[in-house]
């Protein structure tokens, strides 16, 4: 008999009340008698005593539960708390534990898997499950802490500390904890995790949509060299060393999504400090269309994008989505009918029928001498990752001259500071002007969250000094700010864009850069071309409702002018 016809027949339900509860059932997932709990139709007892007669299981109440927590080898705590299963008694042959739904099969066969042993389910209430399940976490916490205690004044270079540390990095509580804080970069969309600690405390904070943000409740700064173990370990590092800055990766996945994490720890006067990049890679747009451009911007990028050789930059400070524009780039030509070859440290997204080399400077393979060797592979396309040397610039643009399109990053504040930044490389001016084919800035800035930006009436005045007034329609006489609310955690931004500048090289660039001007001059060149800088891009958005001036003066405060008229 089912669960719902066994409580009709007991009066304990209506047959209309039945009906909508499989309804919701329908819509919300999950088991029946959780959906008529939720519903308040039936009290929780109630269920537990039709699935003892139905499922022929025993209810296990709180008092029977074991005081100290029963410890089951090769099964993970983790999946007790998300399964919500305690485990009541273990031994050579057999494991005992109390559940919410012991009918799900695939609780007693990923148990009788995991322990090697069997499996016998009984039926617990929930809250009685959850704080069972506080109390096994709290426990092996406190556990963990007087390890950590013991640990606290011994030599680093002591051989059996580093295997201690091995061990304490290996427990459940440290496995969980770290766990929890990749889990919560994925959940509010954070672009770095930063692990620092300090005399007083241990600081775990947040980059989300470019803004550090603290997070409320941080781990106990005695947890400190246990954290920093066990992300060294996930990340391939040397436990031992803590004394030199160490690189690393981890490949992980995450409730469904492949995280990449790009590791880099420092040796501060208080421990390792620890930055992990996060790069999720479900939820990259490879789509110059999605990325911020105005139409006429993409559509000049794209000219230049099209030609068959010279020199293509993207410029901007670090995580301004840089290597991001220049993947979209790619995935725009056609793969199938070129030959295209990227040189990156590191890798971050693979492309289909692209042949990309990773930059290992600890066996000597470096940007340059990749290029050296891909010039013998017959390219049509060549990206490389960042123009670090002159070596390599002069390589690149040698590539150029030579009858291939290459698209790099440089770090520069703006489109035209790239071209002094190559002649301080050691590029001669005639070699740039030969090869380059236009410079594109980039700045990343937050956009306004759709369910709470608010009006703001037009202030004439401010709009005419800010440059705003240019970019405003003829009629409009509202911009937008931030606001806040739940939906992006009162901050009043929700997600970035982009804002570009996009610097084309001409006949009048030319005679400018031949004539020994600076980055000044050549912006200005660039203006009168009708280049339109990154603040101005930005005014766009402004006017357009997609990001607040504030924003943009946050971001491109740096080079902010008074927008001229063109």
């Amino acid at each position: 008999m089912r669960l719902g016809e066994y409580l009709l027949e007991q009066n304990k339900l209506s047959a209309r009340d039945l009906e909508r509860s499989l309804l919701a059932q329908a819509e919300m997932g999950g088991y029946l008698g959780q959906v008529l709990v939720k519903l308040g139709l039936v009290s929780e007892m109630d269920i537990v005593r039709a699935l003892e007669v139905l499922l022929q299981v025993q209810f296990v109440p709180a008092a029977q539960y074991p005081q100290e927590p029963v410890v089951v080898e090769g099964v993970a705590e983790t999946f007790f708390t998300s399964n919500s299963v305690v485990p009541l008694n273990c031994t050579p042959a057999r494991l005992e534990c109390v559940c919410l739904t012991p009918q799900d099969p695939y609780l007693s066969k990923a148990l009788a898997l995991a322990a090697g042993r069997q499996v016998s389910l009984c039926l617990g209430l929930e809250n009685d499950l959850v704080a069972a399940l506080e109390l096994r976490t709290k426990a092996e916490e406190e556990a963990l802490d007087e390890d950590t205690d013991e640990v606290a004044g011994v030599d680093i270079n002591d051989v059996e500390f580093v295997e201690h540390l091995k061990d304490l990095a290996s427990e459940a509580p440290v496995i969980r904890l770290v766990n929890q804080i990749i889990h919560k970069a994925l959940d509010i969309g954070a672009s770095d995790i930063h692990v620092e600690p300090f005399d007083d405390r241990l600081h775990l904070r947040y980059r989300v949509d470019g803004v550090i943000q603290d997070e409320i409740d941080p781990p106990a700064l005695n947890l400190a060299p246990a954290i920093a173990s066990r992300i060294k370990l996930l990340s391939h590092m040397n436990i031992a060393e803590r004394r030199l800055p160490q690189d690393g990766r981890i490949m992980t996945r995450v409730k469904g999504h492949e995280l990449d994490l790009r590791v880099s720890t420092i040796p501060t006067v208080h421990g390792e400090s620890i930055v992990m990049r996060v790069l999720d890679r479900d939820s990259i747009q490879l789509s110059l269309s999605s990325m911020g451009f105005a139409q006429d911007t993409l559509s000049k990028y794209q000219t230049l994008l099209d030609r068959p050789h010279g020199v293509l930059l993207v410029t901007g400070p670090t995580g301004s989505g840089k290597t991001t524009t220049l993947y979209a780039s790619l995935a725009t030509l056609d793969a199938s009918e070129l030959k295209i070859i990227t040189v990156e440290d590191p890798v971050e997204y693979q492309l289909e029928g692209v042949n990309q080399i990773q930059v290992q400077s600890q066996i000597d393979l470096t940007f340059a001498r990749s290029l050296r060797a891909i010039l013998r592979q017959d390219p049509d396309i060549i990206m490389i990752g960042e123009m670090r040397d002159g070596e390599t610039a002069q390589i690149a643009v040698q590539s150029a001259l030579t009858g291939h399109l290459v698209l790099s990053t440089l770090h520069t504040n703006t489109a035209a500071g790239a071209i002094t930044r190559l002649e301080d490389m050691g590029i001669e001016r005639y070699l740039i002007t030969s090869s380059v084919n236009g410079v594109l800035a980039q700045r990343l800035v937050r956009k306004l969250c759709s369910h709470c930006k608010q009006e703001q009436p037009v202030d004439a005045a401010a709009a005419q000094n800010s440059g705003l007034a240019r970019f405003l329609a003829p009629e409009q006489t509202v911009t937008y700010s931030a606001a806040g609310c739940a939906h992006c955690k009162n901050s009043g931004y929700q997600g970035r864009t982009a804002i570009h500048e996009l610097f084309v090289m001409d006949t009048a660039m030319h005679a400018a850069i031949q004539s020994g001007a600076d980055a000044t001059e050549l912006h200005k060149e660039a203006r009168k071309a009708g280049m339109l800088t990154l603040y101005e891009d930005g005014l766009r958005k402004v006017a357009s409702g997609e990001t607040s001036l504030e924003e943009v003066l946050r971001v491109t405060q740096d080079q902010t002018e008074t927008a001229e008229v063109a």
